[in-house]
């Protein structure tokens, strides 16, 4: 009841595939584009299309830090997510000027805040609702070059106790890491969650690519 419309495609998906297009210009020349991502479920079914929107220069000179607002839409079209990334530090050592992303649905109403939380040797994040209440947590690996296997991201209880799910970053092969720099994700989390909270988690996929994995040579 009361979904923001096109997240009733969430609402029985307990796994999420997020696979990076790659543009032929960008495969044979190396030249960063904007990216494009497909959005499945777990059967491989194409349920929204996401676009990032920024400038040239804020891929070339900022990327992976670089401030982007992604515009995720239904098969129709419809945009029903707005991914909105101010451009911030990305330093442990600067605890004052941390990541924070903004997830829209419907475009224009908050559904929830992905925020970088302070920790010298492993990546975390806070999930909060629209209200800004803390929901779950993100906790990284202390290496995430991946070094040919999967990386994990666990996600969390606030206790950071308890595993409910996760975001991997799968493994692609040489080629792909190094030549295309294509991204294939997974998320993973229970059935019943707010879908409000998958949509953050969307948010949360791709604010974990660019900040580890937007070097080609990552993931390997």
């Amino acid at each position: 009841h009361n979904l923001p419309p096109g997240l009733e495609y969430l609402n029985q998906l307990d796994q999420i595939i997020i696979h990076q297009q790659v543009e032929l210009l960008e495969a044979i020349l190396g030249t960063e584009t904007s990216s494009k991502y497909e959005i499945k479920n777990h059967l491989g079914q194409r349920v929204y299309f996401a676009v990032e929107e920024n400038g040239c220069f804020d891929r070339k000179l900022c990327s992976p830090i670089r401030s982007f607002t992604i515009r995720i839409a239904d098969n129709a079209g419809r945009e029903v997510i707005r991914v909105i990334r101010p451009l911030r530090c990305n330093s442990c050592w600067f605890p004052c000027f941390l990541q924070e992303l903004e997830v829209q649905s419907p475009p224009g109403t908050i559904a929830g805040y992905v925020v970088q939380n302070w920790d010298p040797f492993l990546p975390k994040f806070t999930i909060q609702n629209q209200s800004k209440e803390d929901v779950l947590k993100i906790i990284g690996p202390y290496a995430t070059c991946g070094c040919f296997e999967d990386v994990d991201f666990e996600v969390k209880a606030l206790n950071e106790m308890t595993t409910i799910g996760k975001i991997s970053k799968y493994w692609s092969g040489f080629v792909n890491n190094v030549f295309t720099n294509t991204a294939n994700f997974g998320i993973q989390v229970p059935v019943d969650l707010d879908v409000r909270i998958k949509a953050v988690m969307i948010g949360a996929c791709f604010l974990i690519d660019l900040m580890f994995f937007e070097n080609s040579l990552d993931g390997l």
